[in-house]
């Protein structure tokens, strides 16, 4: 699930680079210990709530268990991890083992604040790319994600079968089975456009799918894919309201029964099983051509191994992460909290056992991380998106002029 962002700190990770390149020690900046035994790591991650926190507890436990050791474990709330990162890096009491939501990676990388996985005898060979994307910096491989998760399209199978509509594979059909599903009191369609990095998140899928590209948001892919939204919202297919919905907000419409279909993520599927009465199936995004593939963005954590003197302790947090992405770790935590493992060889055997995640499956193979082109510029081009969109949907700028106007010309 994407994580709220905040800009302002993250450019605080790039003007801290130059203090902290090379001196990152983590723990607390001990020396080398070589040859002696490591007994217990400490870990920060931001699952501070559960069922995650305890789900991802199991995980923890079960590679300290293999490895011999024991953990001492931190959870903060998720918009305050960079943050903390950022000052304990700065103090040298990064822990052992550092959890960052996989667009942050390259970001904190950028510090010099953590050690090279590949340095370390982990690749990501075998790893979906775009995830080996998130986690690479500068040619070097930072971060190691088991799981991870992406976008697709919701739809209520009793509401599109007594309308007598399939499930949309293109923009038209979307258009076309939204304006058909709408009636007093219920929309076709719902989806976030708020202005926040979560509505830039919800964008992707047709921007991406239709050829758009965040290095150049003033090209005509761009601008038809943000026409998708303003259609679906001027038809009356969409609430006027998605400028102000989260994803949440999305979700609760379509349990209430107030939407047939909606852009959502995996995350909402515990819910939804809550509401047995609601049944549903989820289809990968729908293309505004036929030949084109669809191209979701890939969300998730990658755990990391700060920089640290002590060498047998960054080691043993490398032993540890490579154990967190085990097989078998990967397929039991997908399982569990409704993601994607992340090695393109379990994809299918997870489809088998998870059949409910199956289009979820199918997105992220095709999936992009949204750091993948523009590093730590990402926040920078999703704030002119989410920009834009508020700026078409309230009928401020024309879909073709939103984007000029919200990147200032």
């Amino acid at each position: 699930m994407i994580s709220n962002r905040i800009a302002a700190t993250l450019a605080g990770a790039t003007a801290l680079s130059l203090v902290l390149a090379g001196c990152g020690d983590g723990g607390n900046g001990s020396s080398s210990s070589s040859g002696q035994s490591v007994s217990s790591l400490t870990v920060l991650d931001y699952y501070n709530n559960d069922p995650d926190k305890a789900l991802v507890q199991k995980g923890l436990d079960s590679c300290a268990s293999k490895l011999g050791i024991t953990i001492q474990r931190e959870t903060v709330p998720g918009d305050t991890l960079i943050q903390k990162v950022l000052q304990q890096a700065s103090s040298k009491t990064l822990p052992d083992v550092l959890m960052l939501d996989n667009p942050d990676v390259q970001q904190i990388a950028a510090t010099g604040a953590l050690a090279p996985l590949n340095d370390l005898g982990l690749t990501g060979d075998g790893v979906i790319q775009g995830m080996v994307d998130a986690t690479s910096y500068q040619g070097k491989l930072y971060g190691l994600a088991p799981v991870t998760n992406t976008i697709a399209l919701f739809y209520n199978t009793q509401m599109l079968q007594e309308a007598g509509i399939q499930p949309p594979k293109t923009w038209d059909e979307l258009k076309a089975a939204a304006k058909k599903l709408t009636k007093p009191g219920r929309y076709g369609i719902a989806f976030n456009a708020n202005a926040t990095y979560e509505g830039s998140w919800q964008f992707l899928p047709a921007m991406w799918t239709n050829g758009g590209d965040e290095t150049d948001l003033k090209t005509p892919q761009v601008a038809e894919a943000l026409q998708l939204w303003v259609d679906l919202v001027q038809s009356g297919s969409a609430s006027k309201s998605v400028i102000n919905w989260t994803q949440g907000d999305a979700k609760d419409q379509f349990v209430a029964g107030k939407a047939a279909m909606m852009v959502n993520g995996p995350w909402q599927i515990p819910a939804l099983e809550k509401t047995p009465n609601v049944k549903w199936d989820v289809v990968t995004f729908p293309l505004n051509k036929p030949d084109q593939t669809p191209v979701a963005p890939l969300g998730g954590e990658a755990w990391t191994v700060p920089l640290n003197k002590d060498q047998a302790k960054q080691q043993k947090a490398a032993d540890f992460v490579k154990c967190l992405n085990s097989d078998e770790n990967e397929l039991a935590w997908a399982k569990a909290r409704f993601t994607v493992p992340t090695k393109t060889a379990l994809l299918d055997q997870y489809v088998k056992e998870k059949p409910s995640m199956k289009a979820f499956t199918e997105q992220v193979r095709t999936a992009r991380s949204r750091t993948g082109k523009l590093g730590d510029k990402w926040p920078e081009a999703a704030k002119v998106i989410y920009q834009a969109i508020a700026l078409a949907l309230t009928g401020k700028a024309s879909a073709q002029d939103a984007f000029k106007q919200a990147s200032g010309g």
